[in-house]
Order: structure tokens, then sequence, then C-alpha cells
């Protein structure tokens, strides 16, 4: 697969962003393997921008693994100081299969008591109302009511 292709200005960018991030891979002395290949992989697609350090000590060696890494994984590359290579590709989008069954979940309700003195100020109170309880007009959160089942349908005549 070719290689991403950044302009100077998209390239300063990342190298600015990626001057805080620690090395989330290593190259050890066996070099590229599969393994890290995949793991490198791993990490392009959850953090977009990473930083790899290869421990050997031989430059050519790491201008090889640098040029490989942004062949086969579709990267561009940002920067090599040293022994810390910086990738960076754009992250795939997140797929997300609806669920039909899934019930709401919780939601966090701000309720304001208003004092019988008008000069002060409201009291503020943040309250969790689950999927199967309701808010009532005075604030309080009361469980909701199971179904009633009617009278006709239970007798089985």
């Amino acid at each position: 697969m070719p290689q991403i292709e950044l302009t100077p200005a998209e390239r300063k960018a990342h190298r600015a962003e990626a001057h805080h991030l620690d090395p989330v891979v290593m190259i050890g002395s066996d070099g590229l393997t599969p393994a890290v290949l995949k793991e490198t992989d791993a990490a392009l697609n959850a953090h977009g921008l990473i930083k790899i350090r290869v421990l050997g000590d031989d430059r050519a060696a790491r201008e090889a693994i640098y040029a490989r890494l942004t062949d086969e994984l579709n990267a561009a590359p940002v920067q090599h100081i040293g022994k810390l290579l910086v990738l960076w590709r754009p992250m795939p989008e997140k797929t997300r299969a609806p669920d039909e069954d899934r019930k709401p979940g919780p939601k966090d309700v701000k309720v304001l008591k208003y004092s019988s003195r008008g000069g002060q100020r409201p009291e503020v109170r943040v309250l969790r109302v689950l999927g199967n309880q309701r808010l009532t007009a005075g604030g309080k959160v009361k469980k909701a009511q199971p179904k009633q089942k009617s009278v006709k349908k239970g007798r089985g005549d």
C-alpha cells in the first residue's frame, strides 16, 4: 500500500501534537516481526498518531524499519529523531450496530428548589433518574408503576 503524503504544515502540526506522547510500541533486537506490525496497526487504529521506540543502534536499520512501517501500514511518516519514530494515519470511522433491545440509560436531571423567601438563590440538586423511574413535579424520584393487568383478561373464561 502506498504511504500517505503530508504537506509540511500538516507534518509540523502532527509533530507538535506528538511532542508530549510516550512511545506505545517498542521494537527490540528481533526487528520488525509480524507481532510488532500487528500491534503498530492496532495502535494506529486506536490513536491515529503514535510514537515508536526502536532499541537498535544501527541508523540504517531504523530508517529501513521506518520506511517499511509507512509502506505496509499505509501511514504517513511524521518524524524520525534518534530512536523515536512518529507515524500518523487517519483513524477509521467507528461503526456501531444499533441494538433494538436496548433500554434508555440513566439521565442526570437538575432540580431547582426555590426558597419561600424571594431574595435567596434556588437550591440546585442533580438527581440520577434510571430507566424505570420518573421525576415528580415536587422534584422527587419515584419508581414507575408496573402496568395494571386487566381484570377481564385475567379470568380466562
